[in-house]
């Protein structure tokens, strides 16, 4: 766009500042656009590379159903840890009061 393709308008003056209007001239359309927009290319895929991207796929999610699997085992070892710890906490627990209480009967 050149300076011909513009004209300015004074609308107002006024102590503030002015005011104008742009007037763009419209588009031309013998003028080639600018940038041609092209789809990109779809690559073709052959049967063996499909055939190699489901296998991928297939390894990789065989691989995290297997890192889940993983992690809840984990989890369930620490669950019946901790149920353990309170069982022998509970146990201790009961000697000790049983303790004191034979020791204030004597």
């Amino acid at each position: 766009m050149d300076d011909a393709d513009i004209k300015v308008k004074e609308l107002e003056k006024c102590a503030s500042g002015q005011a104008f209007e742009l007037i763009l001239s419209p588009p031309s359309t013998d003028a080639a656009p600018d940038l041609l927009i092209a789809s990109p290319k779809k690559k073709e895929c052959s049967l063996e590379e499909i055939q190699k991207k489901l296998e991928a796929a297939e390894e990789r999610r065989k691989l995290h159903e297997a890192e889940i699997l993983k992690q809840l085992a984990e989890k369930r070892e620490h669950e019946k840890e901790v149920q353990q710890k309170a069982k022998e906490e509970k146990n201790n627990f009961s000697k000790m009061a049983e303790e004191k209480l034979t020791s204030k009967m004597e």
